[in-house]
């Protein structure tokens, strides 16, 4: 199930200390999102296929005077783009898993790929995810594994490394209401509007 259309706030938690802010919209075909902190600005901006899929998708972080943006498309079997910084460009590629995931960093990535699994009625999966690190905007394609942990459906557990576990608890609609990263830092659902 995918979550629904609407704009979404999320605080992210240290201690019970709000320490960067998330919003995004998610519609049929975008996904649109910023996270802000007390160290900068990041920017993400999906273009959405059938299936609630990616198909492109631009980045940018504002760090102090440092700021890096980033352009990736989906082809075939590959997610190749340019980052640059700076004065220079790089070009990259990493290859998509079999199920085209992609995640860049924001919570309602992780709610798609989980939306996604719940569709194919898969309590647990492997797959190779193409992950963009928000501090580099550099993707990097990573074998991960989701599983449900309870029955209904709304606890699941993300394994993003080898031995990291991070718990995601969903809503009946299919939201993402809280994720504890391997980090420690918790980010709860404050807001949703629907549009």
């Amino acid at each position: 199930m995918i979550p629904p259309s609407g704009d979404y706030r999320y605080e992210l938690l240290s201690a019970g200390q709000v320490v960067a802010v998330e919003e995004s919209r998610l519609t049929a075909e975008r996904l649109t999102g910023v996270r802000v902190s007390e160290g900068g600005r990041y920017e993400v901006e999906a273009t959405l296929g059938p299936g609630a899929i990616v198909s492109a998708i631009s980045l940018r972080y504002v760090r102090g005077p440092f700021a890096r943006a980033a352009r990736y498309q989906a082809e075939t079997d590959l997610l190749r783009g340019t980052v640059g910084a700076l004065a220079g460009r790089n070009a990259t590629e990493v290859k998509l898993g079999r199920f085209r995931e992609v995640d860049a960093d924001l919570v309602l990535f992780k709610a798609l790929i989980i939306g996604h699994a719940r569709l194919r009625g898969v309590s647990r999966f492997t797959g190779r995810i193409a992950s963009i690190d928000s501090n580099t905007l550099v993707a990097a394609s990573r074998k991960q594994t989701y599983r449900q942990r309870d029955a209904s459906g709304l606890r699941w557990l993300c394994e993003p490394l080898l031995g990291e576990f991070e718990p995601i608890d969903l809503d009946e609609q299919g939201r993402v209401v809280r994720r504890i990263d391997r980090r420690g830092i918790e980010t709860v659902l404050t807001a949703f509007h629907s549009i």
